[in-house]
C-alpha cells in the first residue's frame, strides 16, 4: 500500500456523503481556488445537484470563497457564448456563488510536457489567476470520448471554446469539426489535461461522483439516453490516474447485465487509451488502493464495493435545483 495511490470511496451519493470524501483530499489547497465542474446544458438531468455543491462550498471553509470555473462549448448551442452560457448557468441553478467563465476574456496557452500531438494546449486566459484546482467531476459515459471521468473534465472542460477544443477534436483543415476521434482523440484529450494539471502541479484534487451514469455526456442534455447503469457512489484521490483507473474498474466489476452499455460505449470509442496514454505521460499511477471510508478505511475491492449496486431507478425528485 505504502507505493500504491490511495482512491477513497463511499457509497454515500448525498451531499453528506460527497463533503466526506472531498475531505479526505483537500489537504494541499492553497490560495484562490477554483471548483471544475460540468454545470451541464438547460435542464440537465444527470448532472451533479447544484444543491449539492452548495451545500459543500458553505460547509468547507477553503470553498466558501472559492469561484466555480467553466469554459464555453466548441459546438453551438446553450453555452456558446459567454451571453447565453451564463443563462444556462441560472437555470441549472448556479447562482450561489462566483462562476467565471475562463475564456470570457481571451485565452493563454500553457506548455504540455512531452505530448505528441501538442506542445501546448489554450485555456481560457483566467485560469492564470487561481492557484489551486479542485475537480468535481460526473463520472458517465461519452459520445466520443467512451467514458467522462477527471481526464475528460479538464481536458476538454479547461480548454478554451474557440482555439483549445478546436486543437482537441479537428484535424487541420478539415471541414468535419470532429474529425478527430478514438486513441488520438484520448491522447489529446489527456495532454490537455497535463497542461492543467503541471500548471496546478501538487494543488489539485479529484472528486468523480458515479450517479445518474448515463452512456451520454452531460453536454448532451435532455437528448441524453437513458440511465440503465446502476449509481455506485463517490470517488477522491490526489491521483487522477488512480481516480479515473477506479471509476473505470468499479463499472466493469458490476454484473455483465448491469455494465453492458457502459462497457460498450467505453470499448468502441477506444476510451481505455485515456487511462493507459495518461500513463505514459506519467500523470499518476494504475497502481491503487480502494479505501472503504463508510467502514473503518479499509481496504476493498472494486468487486465488493460493487456486490450491493441494484438496478438504476430514477429520482422521483427533480435533480434542479
Amino acid at each position: 500500500m505504502a507505493n500504491q495511490s490511495v482512491v477513497y470511496f463511499t457509497r454515500d451519493l448525498s451531499p453528506a456523503g460527497l463533503q466526506k470524501a472531498y475531505e479526505r483530499v483537500n489537504d494541499t489547497l492553497t490560495g484562490k481556488i477554483g471548483v471544475k465542474l460540468h454545470t451541464g446544458e438547460p435542464h440537465g438531468p444527470n448532472i451533479i445537484p447544484a444543491s449539492w455543491i452548495k451545500a459543500l462550498m458553505a460547509t468547507e471553509p477553503e470553498l466558501q470563497h472559492a469561484t466555480i470555473v467553466e469554459t464555453n462549448t466548441y459546438y453551438e448551442g446553450d453555452r456558446y457564448t459567454t451571453e447565453a452560457h451564463r443563462k444556462t448557468l441560472e437555470i441549472n441553478g448556479w447562482t450561489f456563488c462566483p462562476v467565471d467563465i475562463m475564456d470570457e476574456d481571451g485565452t493563454v496557452t500553457l506548455p504540455i510536457a512531452g505530448g505528441k500531438w501538442m506542445k501546448e494546449m489554450s485555456h481560457g486566459s483566467h485560469m492564470l489567476d487561481y492557484q489551486s484546482l479542485v475537480v468535481l467531476t460526473h463520472f458517465k459515459g461519452h459520445a466520443m470520448g467512451g467514458f467522462g471521468g477527471s481526464n475528460k473534465n479538464i481536458g476538454i472542460g479547461c480548454a478554451d471554446g474557440r482555439i483549445g477544443k478546436k486543437w482537441i477534436h479537428t484535424q487541420a483543415g478539415s471541414d468535419d469539426m470532429w474529425s478527430i476521434a478514438q486513441e488520438e482523440l484520448m491522447e489529446r484529450i489527456t495532454e490537455s489535461t497535463k497542461a492543467t494539471i503541471d500548471f496546478f502541479g501538487e494543488h489539485i484534487l479529484y472528486v468523480n461522483v458515479m450517479r445518474n451514469m448515463s452512456v451520454s455526456c452531460d453536454c448532451e442534455g435532455v437528448a441524453a439516453q437513458p440511465v440503465v447503469t446502476p449509481n455506485v457512489g463517490i470517488l477522491a484521490s490526489h491521483d487522477i490516474l488512480a481516480i479515473d483507473k477506479a471509476s473505470v474498474d468499479l463499472v466493469y466489476a458490476m454484473k455483465e447485465e448491469y455494465r453492458h452499455a457502459l462497457v460498450e460505449r467505453i470499448e468502441t470509442r477506444h476510451g481505455l487509451r485515456q487511462l493507459s496514454y495518461m500513463k505514459e505521460m506519467d500523470m499518476g499511477s494504475d497502481d491503487y488502493v480502494l479505501i472503504d471510508i463508510d467502514n473503518n478505511d479499509v481496504p476493498i475491492s472494486t468487486h465488493d464495493a460493487v456486490k450491493d449496486v441494484v438496478p438504476f431507478v430514477p429520482e422521483k425528485t427533480s435533480p434542479v435545483r
